[in-house]
Formats: C-alpha cells, sequence, structure tokens
C-alpha cells in the first residue's frame, strides 16, 4: 500500500469515526467515550502525515509509533462501546476491524523502519 492509499484510508477511517460521534445519543458517558474515540481516530491520519514528512529515520520511527498507538487507542474506545452495550458489535464490526488492519500495519511499518535503521547505523559503523 502506497503512502497516498494510507493517507486516504487513514482520512476516510477518521470521517467514518465523525459520523459515529454524531450519531451518539447524548449523554456524558457517550460525550466522553465518543472525544476519546473522536481524538484518537482523528489523530491517526494526522499524525501519519507528520510521519510521512519525516526529516530522519529516527524522526518516522518515533512518529510511526504515535500513529500505531493512535490506532490501537480506537479500537480500544470501540470495544469499550460495544462491550459497555451502548452501541452494538454489528454496527462497529467493520470499524473495528479497520482499527485493528491499520494498528497491524502501522506496527510493521514502524518494526521495518527500526529494522532498516539498525542495518543501516551497523554499515556505516563497520563498513567492509
Amino acid at each position: 500500500m502506497t503512502p497516498e492509499e494510507l493517507k486516504k484510508r487513514t482520512k476516510q477511517f477518521a470521517l467514518r469515526v465523525i459520523k459515529l460521534y454524531k450519531s451518539l445519543p447524548k449523554g456524558k458517558d457517550n460525550d466522553v467515550l465518543g472525544m476519546q474515540l473522536l481524538r484518537a481516530a482523528t489523530s491517526v491520519g494526522a499524525n501519519y502525515r507528520a510521519a510521512c514528512r519525516a526529516r530522519s529515520d529516527a524522526d518516522f520511527i518515533s512518529k510511526i509509533t504515535v500513529v500505531e498507538e493512535e490506532a490501537d487507542e480506537s479500537a480500544y474506545w470501540i470495544e469499550l462501546f460495544i462491550e459497555s452495550g451502548i452501541i452494538k458489535k454489528e454496527r462497529l464490526k467493520e470499524l473495528l476491524k479497520e482499527a485493528n488492519e491499520l494498528t497491524a500495519i502501522f506496527t510493521a511499518s514502524g518494526n521495518t523502519a527500526k529494522t532498516n535503521h539498525n542495518n543501516s547505523q551497523f554499515k556505516i559503523r563497520n563498513p567492509k
């Protein structure tokens, strides 16, 4: 998946969460959980865009780790909506799947970047 495709995918994820947030019944618990989910889900795409503009390997690794954390946090808030009975699992099944897939993608990306960064540092220090 290209960076442009991932930018689009993360934006679509955020837009889906915005629609969900707008549809929530009013209530303190829904407001609190909804805002937490809204903050985390919209942060995924924003931070991914920042990672794409990283100035170094270390900067990318740092930023992509934040993206991974926000995607995983989004999954957590979605799980709370389901497990608390506020929203039926069927309604959130696809959104939760997307949050988990994004978490996996960004975890793999971070791991690859860390491996490549460590290998390039080793080659510089120990030229053959």
